[in-house]
Parts: structure tokens; sequence; C-alpha cells
């Protein structure tokens, strides 16, 4: 079962921030300490029992934020400043960055991490995503239209803007979704960003994940078919073969893509890997010219 799809308006989000404030000054008035009650999301499980949520933004519990310790009203003072900030860009139809929101108070909120920490509780107590505070990040990603074709170059781990932009792309347009990454378990761990969601934003992740998404490459196996040079194999590193085994150890990996656990073990019993670069080795051309369209034509994808 899927957690609900938030669909908001400003005015709704206003009203829930009014709301919102009015019983935490209704507590303090009557001499009660003020409390939020934040969902939890479950971390990676490795159990088969088919009810965990690994996949699914489903809370496993409640964080109780209260200003019993320091700690903790410090977090309540970012979330406050940051909501009257969010409550701003509602009411004047603004748009404003994660790092605006930064400047606005460096003194107060020293890293970057601590304001989105609060951006994200803020979508947890409102129910909605991250777009409709009004707040944005500057996208990695860059598409590039090719033909009737869109090349889109994640830069590594996808943030938000990209995976919204290639889910609204997915579901308006029908288009298949390919992905190339690197064949290592970082690359797969990139993939599986795009295709699952991320831990940080499971709150969100029904509307940020690509499950049409395949896994177009580099596999382990390129490299005896497209006989690349020994040379531009190397060795996984200690921490290659932790990241390796916290992917299969993943429920969902052996559940729903068990043929990319099995090409993340191959590569782990082999202890070997190799970069998107090594495909540039025949030519520069190579890739464009004779890797992606012979894959995408094979079906040469999983």
């Amino acid at each position: 079962m899927e957690g609900k799809h938030w669909s908001v308006n400003s005015y709704h989000l206003l009203k829930k921030i009014q709301e919102l404030t009015r019983s935490i000054i209704e507590d303090v008035c009557n001499d009660r300490l003020p409390a939020l009650y934040i969902d939890q999301f479950s971390s990676y499980c490795t159990g088969d029992s088919g009810s965990c949520c690994c996949s699914y933004d489903l809370a496993k519990g409640k964080e109780i934020l209260m200003l019993r310790k320091e700690s903790q009203a410090r977090r309540w003072d970012v979330l406050l400043r940051v909501l009257l900030i969010v409550q701003q860009l509602l009411q004047e139809n603004k748009h404003g960055s994660k790092r605006d929101i930064y400047y606005m108070h460096p003194s107060v909120f020293k890293e970057q991490c601590v304001v989105d920490r609060a951006i994200n509780d803020i979508c947890i107590l409102l129910q909605c995503s991250r777009h409709n505070l009004n707040v944005v990040s500057v996208g990695n990603g860059v598409p590039k239209p090719i033909l009737v074709d869109i090349c889109f170059q994640g830069k590594g781990y996808p943030d938000v803007p990209t995976r919204r932009f290639l889910r609204l792309l997915t579901e308006t347009l029908h288009l298949p979704v390919y992905c190339l990454v690197d064949c290592d378990p970082y690359g797969i761990d990139i993939l599986t960003t795009y295709r699952f969601g991320s831990m940080q934003i499971a709150y969100d992740a029904k509307s940020l994940r690509i499950p049409e998404i395949c896994w177009l490459g580099a596999f382990l196996s390129d490299h005896e078919k497209y006989q690349f040079p020994q040379q531009c194999l190397l060795p996984l590193t200690a921490e290659d073969k932790q990241k390796a085994g916290g992917l299969l150890n993943r429920c969902y990996m052996e559940r729903e893509v068990p043929y990319w656990r099995s090409e993340l073990q191959l590569m782990l019993d082999r202890g070997l890997k190799f970069e998107i670069e090594a495909l540039s080795a025949h030519s520069l051309t190579f890739l464009s010219e004779n890797y992606l369209p012979s894959k995408i034509q094979e079906g040469a994808y999983i």
C-alpha cells in the first residue's frame, strides 16, 4: 500500500500554518509544554516479509519534539524561523531557495543542513512537498534534447529538482527512461535513488521516484562483450565493498529488482568495477554512436 500523494495549494497551506501556530500559542498560554509530532520513516530493512516500507512513503512511528532539552529547543527555534519565511513566501506568492533561507539567519542556522532538516520537518507537518512551500533548490541535472530524445545528465546523486523534472516527463509524455551509471556500487545506489527514492526525503518518495526506469549499463559483462582493455577494470575498494553489502541487504533489491541485485553480486564476487569513461577506450564516439544505440535496439537493459 502506498502513501498518499499530497495535493495542496497555498491557501490550504497558509491555513495549516495558522492552525499549527495557534495550537502552539494556546499551549503556551495554558502553561502546557508545546509538542510537535513528526512522522519518522524506517531505514532500509533486511527483511523479506513483504511488509516493510523501504520503497514506500509510509511512516514508521513519530518523533515527539518538545522544549525539554536544549537541542530540541534549538530545533524549535530553527523550525519556527523557517516556517515564518515559508509563510511569507506563500503570502507574497514568491519563491526562495534553501540557500536564500539560510542567509536570512546564518548566525542562528550555522549550517545549511539545519535548514534542510527544518524544511523536511515542515513538509511532514503540513503534509506537502517542498515545492508546495515555494522553496526551491538549484538543480544539478542538465537536460539536453537530442531530436525526439532527452539526455539528462544527473551529475552524480540526483537532487530533488532533477528527480521531480524527470518524474514529470514520464508522467506527462510517457517516455521510456534509461539510466547509465558507473559500473560500481555507488552507480547502482544512484540508480536505486531514481527508482525508489531516498530515505532523506521518504515522506515525498511517491512524487519523486521513477518506477519505470531501466538500467542501461554499465554492466561488468560489458567489459567482455565490447572487449575493453584490461586496464579499464579497477579493483573494488573497502568502501565500495561496504556500499555493495548495504545495497544487497536492502529488501527491495531481491523483491523488486533481482536482476540488479545479481549484477551487483557479480561485481562484488569478482571485486572489479569500471567507470563510464572506459566505454570511450575504443573511440571518443563509441558511447554515443555504438554503445547506447545497440543497447536500446537490442533491449540489452534490465
